[in-house]
Formats: structure tokens, C-alpha cells, sequence
């Protein structure tokens, strides 16, 4: 499917992703604390969390990973961190719903348990 040389290459994205997802999340944290008030603020403040951690996880984790699996992990975690939080964002900053949340944070649970296989797998 990838050469070992794209794969390198698709996990440094990820890694660089995943600090990027982390400068957003402070910037969005300082956001709720400044400017949002009452469910608004919470619910910002859920989502900063949620991307700051998994920001975190995507870079560490990305670089010494080196198997396909743990690739599709990482991204599904990716993709689950802007389903979930960017649905928050959305309903607060946009008025839009939040129906892509659950989505976004069942994504999260199955990629996390993926990359516990994919562990496993080493």
C-alpha cells in the first residue's frame, strides 16, 4: 500500500499536525477564557482539552511509529479530534449543530483501540 519511505513522510505530516492541532487548542482555551461565558465556555473548553491532548498524542506518537496500522490509528485519531471538537467549536462560534460529535468521538475510541492492537502487534 505505502513504500516505507511514504509512510515515514505520511507520519511526520501527522506529527506536524498534531502540534498544530495543539497551538489551536491553546489559542481556542484562551479564546473560551476571554471571550466565551456560560455552556459556550464549557463546551469551548471541553474541545481545547480534547485537542490539546490528542495533538499531544499524534506528536509523539507519529514519528516512531512504523507500522500501516498504527498510521490508520493516528489518522482516524486526526480525523475524530475535528469531528468532535470542531463540532463544538462550530455549534458555539457558528450556530451549527453538534451532530458530528458522536461521530468524531467514537472515531477517537476505535482508533485508540486500534493502536492498542497495533502495540500489540510490535
Amino acid at each position: 500500500m505505502y513504500t516505507p519511505d511514504q509512510l515515514a513522510r505520511r507520519l511526520r505530516v501527522l506529527a506536524a499536525l498534531g502540534s498544530l492541532l495543539a497551538a489551536l487548542a491553546v489559542a481556542l482555551g484562551a479564546y473560551a477564557a476571554h471571550a466565551a461565558q456560560g455552556p459556550a465556555q464549557a463546551a469551548l473548553y471541553t474541545a481545547a482539552i480534547v485537542a490539546f491532548g490528542h495533538g499531544v498524542a499524534l506528536a509523539a506518537l507519529a514519528p516512531p511509529a512504523r507500522l500501516r496500522i498504527q498510521f490508520f490509528a493516528l489518522s482516524g485519531l486526526l480525523l475524530g479530534t475535528l469531528l468532535f471538537s470542531g463540532s463544538l467549536v462550530s455549534r458555539y462560534m457558528l450556530d451549527r449543530s453538534l451532530g458530528l460529535a458522536p461521530f468524531g468521538g467514537s472515531l477517537q475510541i476505535l482508533s485508540w483501540l486500534l493502536y492498542a492492537v497495533a502495540s500489540l502487534r510490535r
